[in-house]
């Protein structure tokens, strides 16, 4: 127990200890730093209790559910039951076990755990507040500190999260009871997630979007996989609204939304979902003492080194901006960590995939057409549909396609898209040939093997080159 205030001084300070975090931490050990890490929570930050790993285990779970029930067609009879509040158990299960991982890796690795909020005092200091009624707290001096502070889920105004009646995507995958309907705002790639593992649950799912379209920002051909897929699975969609207000019902809560035309439409449901972004924590930081920045979004600007405005701190994952993505998190916290050491180190964007793990799964990497194109690049595409794939055809699979963007003069790989199953596995081959610098030749002169999901991969490389077998 700390009681009063005791100023100790540590050579690498990381604030946030979520993927970037705990990742800059442990490089930064192993580069010989004096590394002290500061978490106010939970080890491994939001992606690992509260988002990626607990969404991704109620995937898989409600998969099992669905794919069990939609298995006649392989002869295979089935009716599930589903225990929501068993299957949250297996879920905090398997989060517990990878949080008490991350906190043995950094010890493991010599980096000193401290718990609390840290604030800056200035550009040398920053001041650790512990929880609890009479913990105190204690003053850190640094030489370099890394900011990792993360994200929050978004509240829209009028719908501030409740845990009972609003629901954030953390009150989400802590239910321990499937709504009889739920209303969710929002078609982005938190909410397409959520409404299918509900849908495949049992739920009635209404999703309500202020644009015309689910996936915003990803192409047209991509989205409407993925919404037809939803569709069959029972998921209501209603674009062009916006959630305005609501009130509680004897049957939970009533939701009113509103057009561009101010037309008003009213929706029952038992609870509502609200899944419209992501948006920086930085408040807790008191950077206004370091006369540091935010932009208009409140992301902490940094250069290629992860390095904000004052030289000595860096900033990496959600806090430093899109795209919000753990793995991008840790490739920023291992260059900070890095250049932090002295060591040569800088961020490149130019081959960081995205998966979104809807049905079927999404993963993209690189350039799309239309981008290539605007780079200035003469692109050419290569094709290969899911539904022409043996070993997608064995898992039952048939919608979906392998994309493959490259550059018609000299065939380099530009970029990928992917749709269907295991997609956010497959990208990781068109990835590496991006950031190799590999060319279509490459890909199409590797052998794949058979039968499996890749082999789209290579069909796709082929097609772009004129030489498909599988496709015409």
């Amino acid at each position: 127990m700390v009681v009063g205030d005791v100023t100790t001084g540590t050579e690498l300070l990381v604030i946030g200890g979520g993927p970037g975090g705990y990742v800059a931490a442990i490089r930064g050990a192993q580069l010989g730093l004096d590394t002290t890490l500061v978490e106010r929570d939970a080890y491994g930050g939001t992606c690992l209790n509260h988002g990626c790993i607990p969404s991704k285990a109620l995937i898989s779970a409600s998969d099992v559910a669905h794919d069990a029930r939609q298995a006649e067609e392989m002869g295979v009879f089935a009716d599930p039951a589903v225990d929501m509040a068993g299957m949250t158990e297996w879920k905090d299960g398997v989060v517990t076990r990878l949080t008490r991982g991350v906190e043995s890796l950094c010890k493991n690795a010599g980096v000193n755990l401290i718990e609390g909020t840290a604030e800056f005092v200035d550009d040398g200091t920053v001041r650790v507040a512990h929880g609890g009624e009479g913990q105190g707290s204690e003053s850190l001096s640094f030489e370099h500190a890394i900011v990792a502070t993360g994200s929050r889920p978004m509240a829209v105004p009028g719908f501030e999260f409740d845990g009972e009646h609003i629901l954030s995507s953390k009150d989400a995958l802590a239910l321990e009871s499937v709504p009889e309907k739920l209303l969710v705002v929002g078609a982005g790639y938190i909410g397409m997630e959520l409404s299918t593992v509900f849908a495949k649950l049992g739920a009635e799912v209404t999703v309500v979007e202020m644009l015309d379209d689910v996936l915003p920002g990803y192409e047209d051909d991509i989205a409407a996989v993925v919404r037809d897929r939803a569709e069959e699975l029972g998921i209501d969609f209603n674009f062009g609204e916006a959630a305005d207000d609501w009130d509680e019902t004897e049957e939970g809560i009533r939701v009113q939304t509103v057009d561009e035309d101010d037309a008003v439409t009213e929706y029952n449901a038992e609870k509502c979902l609200v899944a419209v972004g992501r948006e920086p924590v930085t408040e807790t930081l008191a950077l206004e003492n370091i006369d540091l920045q935010t932009d208009e979004n409140g992301v902490i600007p940094t250069d290629d080194q992860c390095r904000t405005a004052f030289e000595s701190v860096f900033a990496v994952g959600d806090v430093a901006g899109e795209p919000m993505l753990a793995h991008k998190a840790m490739a920023e916290g291992e260059v900070a960590a890095r250049a932090a050491a002295g060591e040569p180190a800088a961020f490149d964007h130019q081959a960081i995939p995205a998966a979104v793990f809807t049905d079927p799964e999404i993963a993209t990497v690189g350039m799309t057409e239309a981008e290539a194109e605007a780079a200035g690049f003469e692109p050419v595409i290569g094709q290969m549909p899911i539904r022409a794939n043996g070993r997608a055809l064995t898992v039952n699979e048939r919608e979906g396609f392998v994309r493959v963007v490259a550059d018609a003069d000299e065939e380099f790989l530009l970029g990928a898209q992917i749709v269907g199953p295991e997609a956010s596995e497959l990208i990781a081959e068109l990835g590496l040939g991006i950031e190799m610098g590999a060319r279509l030749e490459d890909i199409a002169g590797t052998i794949h093997t058979h039968p499996t999901l890749s082999e789209a991969v290579h069909e796709a490389a082929a097609a772009a080159r004129g030489e498909a077998v599988h496709t015409r």
